[in-house]
């Protein structure tokens, strides 16, 4: 099974945790949650990254940033807009993504 790493961004910590803990739960899944905008462009360009969450209380004009920065990488890092519905919406968005890795 296919390790996947995500970077989970956004202003509310305990919506970061519960995110971390949800995608964590699932085998072979890891998160690192920033939730200080200029850490994470150091941080995409340190580590393999294969989704980028994006959640709740970021600046819009950041979002638009940060998409165009991962579309410029020289890895493929894919970006979801996730602003809550549980962890049964989280994986069908990522499963949109990487469908190979449905169970």
């Amino acid at each position: 099974m296919k390790t996947l790493q995500f970077l989970v961004i956004g202003k509310n910590q305990e919506i970061l945790d519960t995110l971390k803990r949800i995608i964590e739960n699932n085998e072979g899944w890891k998160a690192e949650i920033k939730s200080e905008e200029l850490l994470c462009y150091d941080y995409l360009k340190e580590n393999q990254v294969d989704i980028v969450l994006l959640s709740s209380g970021l600046e819009e004009q950041f979002e638009k940033d940060i998409k165009a920065f991962c579309e410029n990488l020289d890895q493929e890092v894919k970006v979801i807009d996730h602003y809550g519905g549980g962890s049964g919406l989280l994986k069908n968005e990522v499963y949109a993504l990487f469908p190979n890795l449905q169970p």
